[in-house]
């Protein structure tokens, strides 16, 4: 037992901030330990849970009662085993066509590629419906504008600009100006 005044007092400060963080890091221990059941079990609210988890780790990390790389491992482990289980089959509903009106044929850019977010355990990707993107047709670009000739007169006024250079010396700052050459025919 101390028995010094700082010391006494650090201990209880010690034993209230205990008690504080042992609330965060038994909510994200009990809740990422229920992620790792519903995951494996192939529960349907794995996802609920998932995110539950990911919500108490980050909580636990943000007030440092873990450290935030911890949480940030700790998330990971539960999304990747998350990803590894059986995707769930929906077929997709076919899609009416909708009528349209028949315009000036544009250029239609490809629709960006996406990864699979899912894979089977053998480790074969499971391929995802493909949504087509409707481009709209743009709106006439500008043209860019053509450069106005230069007149003679005009470059050599540009050339007989005025340079300044400040040197520094013991005394004090020194300017001087000099003329840069002019071009001549």
């Amino acid at each position: 037992m101390a028995n010094i005044k700082s010391q006494i007092k650090r201990n209880r400060q010690n034993e209230k901030k205990r008690l504080r963080n042992r609330v965060y890091r038994g909510e994200a221990r009990i809740a990422v330990r229920n992620a790792r059941t519903t995951i494996e079990d192939g529960v349907p609210e794995s996802r609920a849970a998932l995110m539950q988890a990911i919500s108490a780790l980050d909580k636990a990390a943000e007030q440092g009662v873990i450290h935030k790389n911890n949480a940030a491992r700790r998330k990971s482990r539960l999304v990747k085993a998350f990803n590894k289980l059986e995707p769930v089959k929906l077929e997709a509903a076919p899609v009416a066509a909708e009528p349209v009106a028949e315009a000036k044929p544009t250029k239609k850019k490809a629709a960006p590629r996406r990864r699979a977010a899912t894979s089977s355990p053998k480790g074969k990707k499971v391929e995802e419906p493909k949504v087509e993107a409707t481009e709209e047709p743009k709106a006439a670009t500008k043209k860019p504008t053509a450069k106005k000739p230069v007149s003679k007169k005009t470059e050599t006024k540009k050339a007989a600009t005025k340079k300044t250079e400040t040197t520094s010396s013991p005394k004090g700052k020194k300017t001087t100006t000099r003329k840069k050459p002019t071009a001549t025919k």
